[in-house]
């Protein structure tokens, strides 16, 4: 059942609508387990939708087997999806750094505020995340290490590549994640892909683990496919390639590959002199789980991150 979460008026007689979409058991289930699916958060990442539909279309095709409450939300900020915008067009604002929100501040802050109330008391809270229009990632889950023990085993049944646990220090407080956590709703934030793009077997590959998390809780009763065994690593563990000369920059290593140290990985290039401006080598053993999509970089933009320890 397709339910409005939030609503706000906007110019020329129109209405900003947050929907969630329910899908609960048709048999009578005692004290339902919650599991939350939540994207859109960025206009632009638009990998979550094709992960939307797959559960929600799988679900359907199989009722049978539901024996929880699940909640898909698939545009948490549908004005910037719309609109092709990172953040919250015309506010100027990133959605991800204004929870838990306000029910008497601004449209954005009292949207953010009813979506925290909605997600309230959920046993499990899914964010998905696309990378942003420059790089692309490899199926991950990052998670705060102030919370890495309750979330490394369910991050685990995620059927993800890399599990990233992070200091706490580089966790913003204002996010959706780090506020449900902060409330006792275990949030894992998922990341994949590439920004302004849909990565079919990304969107596959985490379907199939949030099924498997769901079959766990006993929300799902049907069959489930046998996920991988992830890469668990802090922040010491993962070395930064950030670009020495600005330029077009050319990569000669495929996304998701094992590279050694002092391979070569990518050029960046000049192409009013027709030659290579740096040629870049990886500085350790490992595995490129993030690797530049778009060409044109700038003096420090990042390349690439190997997973694979510290350079």
């Amino acid at each position: 059942m397709i339910e409005t979460v939030a609503a706000s008026a906007l110019p020329v007689d129109e209405i900003m609508r947050i929907e969630k979409n329910r899908l609960e058991p048709d048999h009578p289930v005692e004290n339902p387990k919650r599991i939350v699916i939540v994207t859109g958060t960025h206009g632009d990442e638009l990998e979550g939708q094709f992960t939307c539909y797959e559960i929600i279309r799988r679900i359907n095709e199989n009722k049978q087997y539901l024996n929880g409450i699940v909640d898909v939300f698939p545009a948490l900020n549908p004005l910037g999806i719309d609109t092709i915008t990172r953040g919250i067009p015309k506010f100027d604002l990133d959605m991800n750094r204004i929870f838990p929100g306000n029910l008497d501040g601004s449209l954005a802050e009292y949207t953010a505020y009813q979506i925290m109330e909605d997600i309230k008391g959920a046993d499990l809270c899914v964010d998905i995340h696309s990378s942003n229009i420059f790089l692309r990632e490899i199926p991950q889950i990052r998670i705060n290490e102030e919370s890495a023990e309750v979330l490394v085993p369910l991050a685990k049944q995620m059927n993800v590549d890399y599990i990233w646990i992070h200091a706490a220090a580089t966790v913003l407080e204002a996010t959706l994640a780090h506020s449900l956590n902060a409330i006792g709703v275990p949030t894992l934030v998922a990341e994949m892909g590439v920004g302004m793009r849909i990565t079919k077997d990304y969107g596959y590959q985490l379907t199939e683990g949030i099924f498997n998390v769901m079959k766990n809780m006993g929300i799902w009763t049907g069959p489930v496919e046998e996920v991988r065994e992830p890469i668990v690593s802090t922040d010491g563990k993962v070395s930064f390639i950030n670009a020495e000369v600005s330029g077009v920059f050319v990569p000669v290593v495929n996304h998701s590959r094992h590279v050694a140290a002092g391979q070569h990985i990518g050029d960046i290039i000049s192409p009013i002199t027709g030659s290579v401006l740096h040629s870049v080598d990886s500085p350790v053993d490992g595995l490129v789980f993030t690797l530049r999509e778009y060409p044109i970089v700038y003096e420090g933009s990042l390349l690439a991150r190997i997973l694979g320890g510290e350079n």
